[in-house]
């Protein structure tokens, strides 16, 4: 998660297509250039342990011009790596 919310600050695509999951990946992500990420809080999460495959974390990130997302997002760990599959 925190990987995924830095590759948004520094605006890398790129990151962010290979963590996101085949099944739900798009084949292109634009980011808007007038959008600066400036905090990250993670509000909760369940399971995403180290023997966990399935994990589920809740934050808000904050951005100017004047902006929250809040979401919960829902990961798999395939190969080692933690992949973004949804917002729930």
């Amino acid at each position: 998660m925190r990987s995924r919310y830095s590759a948004f600050a520094v605006g890398d695509a790129a990151y962010l297509l290979a963590s996101w999951h085949p099944s739900t990946r798009p084949a292109t992500l634009e980011l808007d250039d007038d959008v600066r990420w400036y905090r990250l809080d993670i509000l909760g999460r369940s399971a995403g342990g180290v023997l966990d495959t399935e994990g589920v974390v809740e934050f808000s990130a904050r951005f100017k011009p004047g902006g929250e997302v809040r979401e919960r997002s829902r990961f798999v760990r395939e190969d080692g790596r933690w992949l973004y599959v949804e917002a729930l």
